[in-house]
């Protein structure tokens, strides 16, 4: 089994905004890595976030170039589309 990575950036930081981000896509089969906050050094407050999670999928599944990992489902990849939320 091969580890991939799917990273999620987030304008919205709030608690049930980044809440929903994680239940999505961890519902999609993903498991959570970790969750990085962009703060301006005027503000405090986060103003972007990054939250990466993984999966295991099967080393041909890894190193095949034409895999689908934007399909939708649980059975596959996951999504690892670019869509900025």
């Amino acid at each position: 089994m091969a580890l991939i990575y799917k990273v999620v950036e987030s304008l919205q930081v709030d608690a049930e905004s980044v809440e929903a981000e994680l239940n999505e896509w961890t519902a999609k089969g993903w498991d959570f890595y970790s969750i990085q906050f962009a703060v301006k050094e005027s503000s405090r407050r986060p103003t972007l976030a990054f939250i990466l999670f993984t999966k295991e999928v099967t080393e041909d599944a890894a190193m095949d170039e034409s895999f689908d990992f934007a399909a939708d489902s649980v059975a596959d990849a996951g999504d690892v589309s670019d869509d900025v939320q």
